[in-house]
């Protein structure tokens, strides 16, 4: 691992804030756009984000759109904070390739999905893949555990970062925090967990998560780090107050179609994050009021 990337692998902490990607009304990537989401992260005090995973859309992305993606991220950043690049494929060789077409760009690390196509892997099967993942892109690796047919147990999880060193953590998803409280307790020093257990950041904070890679963080992310750094001071009544008005969002936003949810509340707030990749397709007026209202909620000024 490159001695930058390691630099930046040490900086991962907090929230990390997963990026949609603006897609136009072709389906095509809005790339001047992106750079206008990341100001707007860095202004909101966020610790770092990932491009290219779920929030992102990035199953939907083609292989040279995806590169030129996190290539843009990347530079649009310009080192203010760390960049983790998503990986959702349904091979190990896909996944490698993948790997290295992005490895020399400066990202810090690999947040990466099991295989999950239908036919889950074996025990066996899953940490050799993330091994050979590490070896032939030299990238550290974030396991991102939320496929449910292909969930990691903590046992697992575990496993594999004791017996693969690249992988130096977890993005625990599923909202179960009896399983996130296992996973915290199982862990040795110097591996990382991060929550996205969007309605329950709060708890996953205080049980020591060593922060947060979640859609609520992209759809609210002033409010976030605010959560983040009131659990950090131990001001348990604003932490408790704001978890409660991120809640009334997240109940707004939740659904199959929450890429799209999470750009609505970005477009509220004046930020261009364009349009859902079909077949996906804007909520409904509804639910876009929701959002709006929770948002307000939150002492925000939204856009017309």
């Amino acid at each position: 691992i490159q001695d930058s990337q390691t630099m930046s692998t040490n900086e991962l902490a907090g929230v990390i804030v997963p990026t949609t990607t603006p897609f136009d009304t072709r389906g095509d990537i809005n790339f001047s756009a992106i750079g206008e989401q990341i100001d707007w992260l860095v202004e909101c005090g966020v610790h770092g984000i990932a491009v290219g995973g779920s929030t992102g859309e990035g199953h939907s992305l083609a292989s040279d759109e995806y590169a030129q993606l996190i290539e843009t991220a990347v530079s649009s950043t310009n080192g203010r904070f760390p960049v983790i690049a998503g990986i959702i494929t349904d091979s190990t060789r896909e996944s490698v390739r993948r790997g290295q077409l992005i490895k020399d760009m400066g990202v810090a690390a690999l947040q990466v999905t099991p295989v999950h196509y239908l036919f889950k892997p074996d025990d066996d099967a899953t940490v050799e893949h993330f091994r050979i993942l590490t070896e032939e892109t030299g990238m550290p690796v974030i396991i991102y555990n939320v496929v449910p047919w292909s969930y990691l147990n903590p046992d697992l999880l575990c496993r594999v970062m004791t017996e693969v060193p690249g992988v130096i953590g977890v993005k625990q998803s599923a909202g179960d925090v009896k399983l996130f409280a296992d996973l915290m307790i199982k862990i040795t020093p110097g591996q990382l967990v991060f929550s996205a257990c969007d309605a329950l950041l709060y708890p996953c904070y205080s049980l020591g998560a060593h922060g947060s890679i979640a859609a609520i963080l992209t759809a609210a992310p002033k409010a976030s780090v605010d959560l983040w750094d009131a659990v950090r001071q131990g001001d348990h009544e604003q932490a408790l107050d704001l978890h409660q008005r991120l809640l009334v969002l997240w109940n707004a936003m939740l659904g199959d179609d929450l890429p799209a949810a999470t750009k609505v509340a970005q477009a509220a707030q004046g930020i261009a994050s364009g349009q859902p990749r079909m077949p996906m397709k804007p909520p409904s007026t509804q639910r876009q009021s929701d959002i709006r209202s929770a948002l307000t909620g939150l002492g925000l000024t939204l856009v017309q």
